[in-house]
């Protein structure tokens, strides 16, 4: 089956559609990339969406008309992907949309919300559209997250050792050999945020870690940043910028006004690469494969690094052939797949369900839908383009 997947991540500045085939072969899922294109949303859009964004106050009006152009959105980059990767011929599109609020409250997670209207997507393409994955997972008494748990343990299955693998994004999440999945805490929600307000909107991102590497890390403001109790908390745990926003860091950053712009980067840079590494060592990880954004951060990546140590090496999905830009574009193709042939998305001990779901709604596309009864048990390892783990 030849699936686009399409996402959106916490950093909410582009659409990754990412296009593969997909085929079951026995125990073994078949994965062959075919691609990728990455399109930023139009400035007004982007404003719009950070402007509804908690902690700011909103209106239905807004929610409204953001899920229908994030629906837009996502439609004209589907149809793009189509044309330019499939050659007219894919099959489905997995669409995660954009997240705008994840309900968390004493530690357990009630609901989320994903924006972008698939009907627009199933429209412009005329194909079936699996979208709304995370909610049946929390209907489950999950968390909701890391869905990408179930690609990883699949895809690393087999590799010596006890591998994690790290995703970069806003929000840092990590899935261990055993299972445990959890986010980690901010990767680039809070540096991004203070590149934005310290340089009043001139850069929305410390580009190749630039500013980070000039700065020095100011010790007291780490130990305020480290005092934040989501760390402590046990996995499964999940976060978002509902807690990591500019007003978060804004009340952190009181006392710290005379600090330079680059210390201030340098020191939220080194947060990520600890809290990091501190759920690595938890999970006892013999080894890091990192993807996201944050690893084109070569002052993040050099920080990781360095906290780990040469006992813990941190490796890129490049370096085991799944583009690290599109990885989690590609494992939201995996999770549409899945639900397309009835079978789970989900692993209960990563997101701490009662059990394994199918994920997601289907809208179909001009021809209907059909799902297929699912046969046995599905697949347990993921082969990307022919190299086995």
């Amino acid at each position: 089956m030849r699936v686009i997947g399409l996402m959106s991540g916490t950093s909410y500045d582009a659409i990754d559609a990412a296009a593969a085939d997909l085929t079951i072969d026995g125990d073994r899922l078949l994965l062959s990339p075919l691609g990728l294109i990455t399109r930023g949303y139009d400035e007004e859009l982007r404003t719009t969406l950070a402007a509804a964004l908690p902690p700011a106050a909103t209106t239905l009006a807004d929610v409204c008309r953001l899920d229908t152009r994030i629906g837009q959105a996502f439609a004209t980059a589907a149809a793009e992907a189509d044309r330019e990767l499939c050659d007219g011929r894919a099959e489905l599109v997995a669409s995660h949309g954009q997240t705008v609020y994840h309900w968390v409250a004493d530690g357990q997670v009630h609901g989320t919300l994903q924006i972008g209207q698939p009907a627009w997507i199933a429209e412009a393409t005329g194909l079936p559209v699996v979208a709304d994955f995370r909610p049946r997972d929390i209907a489950a008494g999950g968390q909701g997250a890391p869905l990408v748990s179930i690609v990883d343990r699949m895809w690393l299955r087999g590799r010596p050792g006890a591998p994690a693998a790290l995703n970069l994004g806003g929000i840092a999440n990590i899935t261990a050999a055993d299972g445990t999945a959890f986010d980690t805490g901010p990767a680039n929600a809070l540096i991004d945020a203070a590149v934005r307000e310290l340089t009043r909107e001139r850069l929305t991102y410390d580009m190749d870690g630039e500013m980070a590497a000039r700065g020095t890390v100011d010790e007291g403001l780490l130990a305020v940043l480290l005092r934040e109790p989501y760390y402590a908390r046990p996995a499964p745990k999940t976060t978002g910028k509902e807690l990591f926003h500019l007003p978060y860091l804004r009340a952190a950053l009181a006392g710290y006004e005379t600090l330079a712009p680059q210390d201030v980067i340098a020191t939220l840079t080194l947060l990520t690469a600890r809290t990091v590494a501190d759920a690595v060592r938890s999970v006892d990880a013999s080894e890091v494969i990192a993807s996201g954004g944050g690893t084109r951060n070569p002052t993040l990546m050099a920080f990781l690094r360095a906290e780990l140590g040469d006992k813990v090496p941190v490796r890129t999905s490049d370096e085991l052939g799944l583009p690290s830009a599109a990885k989690e574009a590609y494992a939201f193709a995996v999770l549409g797949f899945l639900t397309a042939h009835g079978l789970p998305g989900t692993v209960p001990e990563s997101t701490g369900a009662r059990h394994a779901s199918v994920l997601g709604s289907i809208t179909p596309g001009r021809a209907g839908v059909r799902v297929p009864a699912p046969e046995g048990g599905g697949p347990v390892r993921l082969v990307v383009d022919g190299r086995e783990r």
